[in-house]
């Protein structure tokens, strides 16, 4: 069977200024939190990042929204995504993971946040011990939290006892772009939404893929499997 790869990612408002026999490795976690949809583009790239990986099933999820439908109303807030919403027993059949969000105040959203907050039954188990995990964002401006928003995300994948997964700068001379303004770090994939109006650059697509790709090959190994 396959790797498992989850990317779980929050589907909601972004506050930016207004042939072996092996188990397939699944990593199926990307959340975000998004009215203009920054983080979804980036997750479904990441998908197809670890999809290119031979012998991995990648998903994407969504994590469930915490505001009332006359909240987002009021918010002119767009129709969810058709990715289906997680639950927390859900995160056990991944063998890795990439989560993602929008930030808040230099953190993770709530929504992201309350999910992680329900997975206490898990954490007393220590049932997602030693499995990969990696994080992408999205942030107002660039001073909004594209470090910090990784930096506090982290603190819930050691309580966890995953195995955080940066890309580091194996995404070569992309990391050091300096003409035009770049989302992501060496923590993770990211972009910069700005008022609403600035969609994830193509640079940014290719560093959201290459993550996609690098914590599968990485979660394939971590999992023993033998094919290249």
């Amino acid at each position: 069977m396959a790797t498992k790869v989850y990317i779980v990612y929050v589907i909601a408002l972004d506050f930016a200024s207004s042939s072996l026999s092996i188990h397939p490795t699944r990593i199926a976690d990307f959340m975000y939190y998004s009215m203009y949809g920054h983080v979804e583009t980036l997750a479904e790239e990441i998908r197809k990042g670890a999809a290119s990986v031979e012998g991995v099933e990648a998903k994407l999820w969504q994590v469930p929204e915490t505001l009332p439908e006359e909240v987002l109303s009021k918010m002119s807030a767009p129709p969810k995504s058709e990715s289906p919403i997680i639950t927390p027993n859900e995160l056990t059949e991944a063998d890795g993971f990439v989560f993602g969000f929008p930030t808040r105040f230099g953190m993770m959203a709530a929504q992201f946040k309350a999910f992680l907050d329900a997975t206490g039954g898990l954490w007393r188990t220590q049932s997602l011990a030693g499995k990969p995990a990696g994080i992408f964002y999205s942030t107002g401006s660039q001073g909004g939290g594209q470090e910090t928003t990784a930096l506090t995300a982290i603190t819930q994948l050691v309580h966890h006892g995953m195995v955080f997964v940066p890309i580091g700068y194996t995404f070569g001379a992309g990391m050091f772009e300096m003409e035009n303004v770049k989302g992501g770090s060496p923590y993770g994939a990211g972009t910069f939404a700005g008022d609403g109006s600035r969609q994830p650059t193509e640079l940014e697509l290719q560093q959201a893929f290459h993550q996609g790709k690098y914590i599968a090959t990485i979660t394939k190994k971590l999992k023993g499997s033998t094919t290249a």
